[in-house]
């Protein structure tokens, strides 16, 4: 394979302005049934939502934001559990809003993947946003957001019967000059404010409308010449009633819940606390700062209502305090304990909670887990795209030629030539686009709307200059989350309000494009429990996310993150559907649709009469892809060959025509899968195919696999720590984070001393860390333990399949062990780490006449096509960073 790696791809990096969990913490029984989300708001005003999914941390939507937009507060509003008429309990629904900076407060629609509504009234802009909590027995009034201005007004938002609008001013300050920066609740009715001039507010909601219970100084700061208001930018509340605030100073400050008094100012920064994080249960605090630090506060042994810090690191990793520590939010359930934070620093970092100072963190990826790299292979084009600007390169040379050249150093910059560029008009950003194999047609979609180019050469000049043309395509009346053309060009897909797959056929004369009137594919009905369909996201997980055209053009697949997959056909003149006999009979479904496929040329698109038969995926999938060299035949085993790969690493391959799992993935099941690519931590986001080979890329590796090969399983002689057959081991869990540290790197000893006995007689014993965790402080814990004794937390060794570890001689690289003058044997998987971050690879080269003649015929498994491809890195160093 031959890469062009390429940087000159720009893709500017977005800070972090604000984090939020659908819930802060799960009991044990909540966890299977469900599912929580993290929110991540961005500069740019981009909404990600991301899936914690046991410490994968699968980013699956990203809502884009708008000209002159940002996200600088994120609230979800998670109703209580409720119950059926048949007794049947349900999760309550759960509903996203934000602020930023403005007078308007947006809620948006998860399951459209767009902005819902937007809400504002007669008052300053809004700086800080919090929710009521539930309702209990003796107050059943509906919840309401509280907004907090910048001219010192304190908002009350009514949210009843899934509505958003302005409710009134419960309370105005004095002055005009003082700013609400930061909220939070101390009790249902009672809302704590921190302000811009050293104070701290009490307020009491429903006493008259709103009165104001107490006030809290912090006095001046003089840290300058001259002294100036402290501006308290963070506060919380401890399960216990007491408040925790951060400010401009860089102090932490603990106040008695009870009389509103300071009990103690601990100097957790240099410069301004931006953020604060509590665990469930209170034992434990987390600031984050203008200086680049997040700190670790925990109760001091034996003594009661006294703080101290256990542990720092910088966001960064550096000590040049560069990057600062704007948003933070913990999450706690069984297996899991983490506080994620983030910043002007794009990359959202995952800390461990529960084992802070002995387990390693966790940079997410700052790049989206969808590429936003396509390409135009058979013209040598490459395009990408970022908020509402597309571009277009040609790559002249090929990378062979290029290594050939002696004078390459030289003419590296020339081999590149940026031929076209487009600005989306409007205030929506392109949410998708994709280009024509022939590079020919380009199709660009927003969250309002779908627009068609082409791309117009003047033959004139010798190094012609094409420009993008838009031309009238059918209006759709809605914008679109994927958009695919088909190989052939005469096709194109995309997916509307989430769910909704619509397709058009294409057709070219003279020169022009002209596209048919879409027509919506029917998706099979799947039996959703009401129980999902009424609470928590509703019909979320039905998203479609993967969108893919077999080489031929002869089919399509889609999949979304419940992990149902949905395949048609294109069929011929006179060909009838018998798609009613597919649906699961005593279905129920949103996928209904009373519309007739329309025809071009005479064909049409029809369900696949297998399309039930395939099972629905264990998690979400993250590739969907057809080999490139599988193809039906006239013999009646011929299919394609469908490919997908989950959150979990699972590795699937699907005859779609039959319904069943293809020979390969029965015989090479997930056990015997290589375990340098079960441990990569960052999730697969494309492929790229040679033939029987698969190059599977993440943000942080690339990974090959061969097919026409059977991975061989391990000898169980060789599990790690001499574990034999038979026997049981403990899995080595983490909390959702980076895993655990080594011993000689872990800041918290495996055996400390504890002090035991009454205070006048201490004696002092030293433990092993398993009997000192819950010893060490009063936060040692979060309150919510772990089972170690589920089924769940332990493997059996039982052969070789479920061995974790590889030598690489022997699953890899087998050149090495040849017998002199042997036939060389093919590599079954390789994998490297040297290309990273990665925004995407595409595939880039003009196929030969010879070529297309062995693709028409079939490779042979004895040798592969050439491949040359396009590797576009995108370095967080290197990145256009927003605004600071």
């Amino acid at each position: 394979m031959d890469i062009h790696r390429c940087r000159f791809v720009p893709y500017p990096v977005s800070a972090i302005n604000a984090i939020a969990f659908t819930h802060s913490n799960l009991p044990k029984s909540a966890k299977k049934t469900q599912k929580p989300r993290l929110a991540i708001g961005r500069a740019n005003g981009d909404v990600e939502i991301w899936n914690p999914n046991n410490g994968a941390w699968h980013q699956e939507l990203i809502m884009p934001g708008g000209k002159d937009r940002s996200v600088d507060g994120l609230v979800w509003v998670t109703d209580p559990d409720e119950e059926m008429q048949d007794g049947t309990p349900f999760h309550g629904k759960s509903r996203l809003f934000s602020i930023g900076y403005t007078t308007a407060i947006t809620e948006y629609d998860l399951e459209k993947g767009r902005v819902k509504k937007h809400a504002s009234g007669q008052h300053g802009d809004i700086w800080c946003l919090g929710v009521q909590p539930p309702p209990t027995d003796k107050d059943k009034t509906p919840r309401k957001l509280v907004a907090g201005t910048v001219d010192g007004n304190l908002l009350l938002y009514s949210i009843e019967g899934g509505d958003l609008e302005f409710s009134k001013a419960l309370i105005k300050t004095p002055s005009k000059r003082t700013k609400m920066v930061s909220i939070a609740f101390q009790s249902r009715n009672c809302v704590v404010v921190g302000c811009s001039d050293s104070t701290i507010r009490v307020y009491d909601i429903l006493r008259r409308g709103g009165t104001m219970r107490n006030q809290m100084t912090l006095g001046s700061d003089h840290s300058s010449s001259s002294s100036k208001n402290i501006i308290v930018w963070a506060v919380k509340c401890l399960p216990n009633g007491d408040i925790v605030s951060g400010d401009s100073t860089g102090h932490l400050c603990i106040w008695d819940g009870r009389t509103y008094t300071q009990t103690q100012r601990i100097q957790g920064h240099t410069q301004d606390i931006l953020c604060l994080a509590v665990s469930a249960d209170g034992s434990q605090i987390v600031s984050g700062s203008m200086d680049g630090r997040i700190v670790f506060y925990e109760p001091t042994p034996r003594q009661p209502g006294r703080w101290s810090k256990v542990f720092h690191r910088r966001h960064d990793g550096h000590h040049d305090g560069h990057h600062d520590v704007k948003a933070m939010a913990s999450y706690e359930a069984k297996g899991m304990s983490v506080v994620v934070c983030g910043g002007s620093k794009a990359n959202p970092v995952v800390l461990p909670l529960r084992g802070v100072g002995k387990e390693n963190h966790r940079n997410l990826p700052h790049l989206p887990q969808t590429t936003n790299i396509r390409s135009a292979s058979r013209a040598r084009l490459m395009m990408s795209w970022w908020g509402n600007e597309l571009r277009i390169w040609e790559l002249h040379k090929p990378a062979t030629k290029l290594l050939a050249d002696s004078t390459t150093h030289v003419d590296m910059r020339k081999n590149r030539r940026l031929v076209a560029q487009l600005v989306v008009k409007g205030e929506s950003s392109i949410t998708s686009a994709a280009i024509s194999e022939d590079g020919n047609l380009v199709v660009v979609s927003t969250t309002s709307d779908i627009k068609a180019f082409r791309l117009e050469y003047h033959p004139k000049s010798n190094y012609p200059h094409p420009e993008l043309k838009k031309f009238d395509m059918p209006a759709t009346g809605n914008g679109a989350s994927k958009v695919e053309i088909s190989p052939d060009s005469k096709w194109m897909c995309w997916v509307e309000e989430g769910r909704k797959v619509m397709i058009a056929g294409i057709d070219k004369s003279d020169g022009r494009y002209e596209i048919s009137k879409p027509y919506k594919l029917n998706r099979l009905a799947r039996r959703v429990p009401r129980t999902i369909l009424l609470g928590g996201l509703g019909m979320y997980d039905r998203n479609v996310t993967q969108v893919t055209f077999s080489p031929d053009s002869k089919m399509l697949a889609v999949a979304d993150l419940a992990g149902f997959v949905d395949t048609w056909v294109l069929r011929g003149p006179g060909a009838k559907s018998d798609a009613s006999s597919e649906i699961e009979e005593g279905s129920s479904s949103d996928d209904s649709s009373d519309e007739e496929a329309d025809q071009t040329d005479g064909k049409h698109w029809t369900r696949n009469p297998k399309a039930a038969l395939i099972f629905r995926l264990p998690s979400a999938p993250v590739v969907l892809s057809f080999s490139k060299t599988c193809l039906p035949t006239d013999e009646e085993d011929g299919d394609y060959l469908l490919l997908a790969i989950t959150t979990l690493k699972q590795i699937f391959l699907f005859n779609p025509l039959h319904g069943s799992l293809a020979d390969w993935s029965r015989r090479n099941t997930y056990w015997k899968l290589p375990e340098t690519f079960k441990i990569t931590r960052d999730l697969p986001k494309g492929v790229v195919w040679q033939g029987p080979r698969v190059w599977i890329y993440g943000s942080s590796f690339l990974f090959m696999l061969d097919l026409s090969q059977d991975l061989e399983p391990e000898s169980a002689d060789r599990l790690k720590d001499g574990v034999q057959s038979g026997s049981k081991r403990k899995r080595d869990h983490d909390h959702g984070a980076g895993g655990k540290m080594d011993k000689q790197q872990a800041l918290v000893t495996d055996r400390v001393k504890v002090a035991t006995g009454p205070p006048e007689d201490v004696a002092w014993m030293e433990v092993d860390m398993a009997e000192a965790d819950d010893s060490r402080s009063v936060g040692a814990s979060s309150g919510i333990e772990d089972d170690e004794d589920d089924d769940d937390d332990e493997d059996e060794t039982d052969g070789g399949e479920l061995q974790r570890f590889r030598d690489e001689a022997v699953n890899g690289d087998d050149s090495a062990h040849e017998k002199e003058g042997a036939t060389p044997r093919r590599a079954k998987w390789w994998n490297t780490y040297q290309y990273q971050p990665i925004l995407g690879i595409v595939p880039i080269q003009k196929p030969s006449e010879e070529q297309k003649q062995k693709q028409e015929n079939g490779v042979s498994e004895k040798e592969y096509p050439p491949l040359e491809v396009v590797l576009v890195e995108r370095p967080i160093w290197d990145a256009d960073p927003s605004p600071h």
